[in-house]
C-alpha cells in the first residue's frame, strides 16, 4: 500500500505509525529539539510533552523517544539547544582581546540567548541540580570547558579557576533570572504603581520594597551584567595578588 500511495502521489508515502518522517520530512535530533524549543517560548514549559511534540512534527509521540528517550531527556535537549545556539552565535563573532573581555562577551551572549527564550531557562538550573556533570549535553561541556580554559589561560590554577568559574556561573544566571522575573501585576494599567499592583503591598511592612519596585521592574540590560561582572572578577584580581578585599 505504501508503495502504490508513492506511486499514485508521485512523493513519499504516508508515515507509518511511530514512523520517523514527519509532515517536514524525515526527523533528526536536531529537528525534534529545534519544534520543542519553538513549542516552549511559544507556549511555556508546561505545554511539552511527546503527545504535543509529535503533534507539533507530525508524528506519533513513540517515534520521538529515539532522539529523546524520556521527558526528562527532552528538558536536557532543550539546556543542549540554548547552548548550541550560544556556540553559533559566538562563532559569528570575532574573539575579544584578553581574557576578560572574552569572559564578558561570553556573559552578552549568554544573556541575550536567554532574553531569546524565556521560558526555558530555569532549566539551566534546575536540570543542573539534577544531571551529574559527565551526563550533561556535550554543549554544555563544551560552554564550561570555554570558560575554564579562559581563566587557565589566565594564569589561574585548578582550584582558583574553579572558583571563579562558579562565580562567573552564578553571577550570569542569576542576572539573568532578576531580569526575567515577574514584575508586572496588570498590564493593561497605565499607572506604573497599579501596573506593579503596589496597593497589594502593605506600605507599613514594605516601605522600601515599594519604593524600590518601579526601579526594579526595569531591566538592567547588558550593561548592568558588565557592570558586576568587571566587579568580580576586580575583587578576584585583588584576593589573587594578595590585596585585602573589604
Amino acid at each position: 500500500m505504501a508503495k502504490e500511495a508513492k506511486e499514485k502521489g508521485g512523493g513519499e508515502a504516508p508515515a507509518r505509525r511511530a514512523g520517523d518522517r514527519g509532515r517536514y520530512g524525515r526527523l533528526s535530533r536536531e529537528r525534534v529539539l529545534a519544534s520543542a524549543l519553538d513549542l516552549v517560548d511559544r507556549d511555556g514549559l508546561s505545554a511539552l510533552s511527546m503527545r504535543r511534540l509529535g503533534a507539533e512534527l507530525g508524528v506519533e509521540a513513540m517515534a520521538l523517544y529515539r532522539y529523546a528517550a524520556s521527558k526528562d531527556a527532552l528538558l536536557d535537549g532543550l539546556v543542549e539547544a540554548l547552548h548550541l545556539e550560544l556556540e553559533e552565535r559566538l562563532a559569528g563573532e570575532a574573539a575579544a582581546a584578553g581574557w576578560r573581555a572574552e569572559l564578558g562577551r561570553i556573559a552578552e551572549a549568554t544573556y541575550d540567548v536567554c532574553l531569546a527564550h524565556p521560558q526555558v531557562v530555569p532549566l539551566l538550573s534546575t536540570r543542573m541540580l539534577a544531571v551529574p556533570l559527565a551526563r550533561r549535553p556535550l554543549a554544555t561541556l563544551r560552554h564550561h570547558e570555554r570558560v575554564i580554559g579562559l581563566l587557565q589561560e589566565a594564569g589561574l590554577d585548578a582550584e582558583r579557576s574553579a572558583a571563579v568559574f562558579r562565580a562567573f556561573t552564578g553571577w550570569v544566571l542569576g542576572y539573568v533570572s532578576v531580569e526575567l522575573q515577574a514584575m508586572v501585576d496588570n498590564p493593561e494599567e497605565p499607572d506604573p504603581g497599579f501596573r506593579l499592583g503596589l496597593h497589594h503591598m502593605p506600605p507599613q511592612e514594605l516601605p522600601r520594597l515599594r519604593e524600590v519596585a518601579p526601579a526594579l521592574a526595569e531591566r538592567g540590560g547588558p550593561e548592568g551584567l558588565a557592570a558586576g561582572l568587571a566587579a568580580l572578577l576586580d575583587r578576584f584580581g585583588r584576593e589573587e595578588r594578595g590585596e585585602r578585599t573589604a
